[in-house]
């Protein structure tokens, strides 16, 4: 390609809002899944529960039968998870409406033919078809035909060819993880407590991760234990510079909001990462603490308590892919509980105070490093 070639490609790419970047694949689009998949197959499954747990009938009620399977209505918002993330990964990508429209075909589509690797099938389907939907947006005079059938069917096509290599890769990526950490629940509580807890504050999506992989059981577990590590660790870290707005925003909402200080002083990073290592191997060794809940929860740590609730969901209804492999229901005990409420606030909270004054104290981090723009 020469250069005259290259500047027209590159201002057709422009003029089309088409930017190939990791940050616009690896951040925006993965962070829209992620609230996709929230949206639809965490709230569903959330519904399902109280519905079952607390006898909420119209929760509890068959709304549909589609091909002879009864749908409550949690059930219905499970069941459209493959069109909400990739909805969702089109808003993100900025999509025309036409392509954003026909997005919903084929991240169904896509789900389906993925299998338990669904979500991750749906990330790459979905930027594929839009981004080749944007491409031919309004370059006809027919654009409401063009535009729909070619992300459709680009969309399709590719579901078809790399969703069932993608869903398997993706399964058994996590089926090793999920058995490692099984054999060797000390090192891999350590290893993965913090690379998700250190996924959660990054802008990246680890709800997205942990759904991808299909993380339950014990390495759920030691997810949910690094992800709140930082949540909750940054929450109280720096309750002295931003007091109970921050506590708020941070403990219940994310840890990413001090991604900017992180940027200026990587060293107030330490007592979460320090933090989240020591709760990771206590949730695996000690407490044996399983996420058997959908795979989502174990990617959301203390935000909206999703990660809470994943637990007693697994504990009382097992999600399908928990299912799969080996999870069944209990009756939780008082070391279950104990286990969730030390590993999920009193620990996170003691040990990162303990660690973030001792670093203070050193002179790594200092008055101010920690505060909320």
């Amino acid at each position: 390609m020469d250069s005259s070639q290259s500047k027209g490609l590159r201002a057709f790419l422009k003029r089309k809002n088409i930017v190939i970047s990791a940050r616009r694949y690896g951040i925006d689009a993965l962070g829209a899944m992620a609230q996709g998949l929230f949206c639809s197959l965490l709230i569903g499954t959330i519904l399902n529960t109280i519905g079952t747990q607390f006898g909420v009938g119209f929760l509890t009620a068959q709304v549909i039968i589609i091909n002879d399977v009864p749908y409550t209505i949690g059930g219905l918002a499970s069941f459209m998870s493959g069109p909400a993330m990739a909805v969702a990964i089109g808003y993100a990508l900025q999509a025309p409406p036409l392509v954003l429209f026909s997005l919903v075909t084929v991240g169904y589509a896509c789900n389906a033919l993925g299998g338990a690797g669904g979500p991750l099938a749906v990330l790459f389907v979905a930027i594929i078809a839009a981004e080749l939907g944007k491409a031919v947006s309004k370059e006809t005079k027919v654009d409401i035909l063009v535009t729909p059938i070619v992300t459709i069917l680009v969309g399709i096509g590719a579901a078809w060819l790399i969703a069932p290599p993608i869903g398997g890769a993706a399964d058994a990526f996590g089926q090793l993880i999920m058995r490692t950490t099984e054999l060797q629940p000390f090192f891999m509580g350590v290893l993965v407590s913090v690379l998700v807890g250190i996924a959660l504050t990054l802008p990246i999506s680890s709800a997205a991760i942990c759904s991808v992989l299909g993380l339950t059981g014990l390495a759920g577990g030691a997810a949910v234990a690094g992800c709140c590590a930082n949540m909750v660790g940054f929450a109280v870290l720096s309750f002295r510079e931003n007091r109970w707005g921050g506590l708020v925003s941070q403990g219940l909402g994310t840890s990413m909001l001090q991604m900017p200080n992180i940027v200026k002083n990587p060293r107030i990073w330490l007592p979460a990462i320090l933090t989240s290592a020591i709760t990771g191997p206590l949730a695996t060794c000690v407490f044996h603490l399983e996420m058997n809940g959908d795979p989502i929860n174990s990617g959301m740590g203390t935000c909206g308590l999703c990660g809470q609730l994943g637990i007693w969901t697994g504990w009382v209804n097992p999600s399908a892919k928990a299912l799969s492999n080996g999870a069944a229901a209990i009756a939780p005990g008082a070391m279950d509980w104990a286990g969730l409420i030390l590993i999920s606030f009193v620990l996170p909270a003691v040990l990162c105070w303990a660690f973030g004054l001792f670093f203070r104290r050193i002179g790594w981090i200092k008055e101010g490093d920690l505060t909320l723009q």
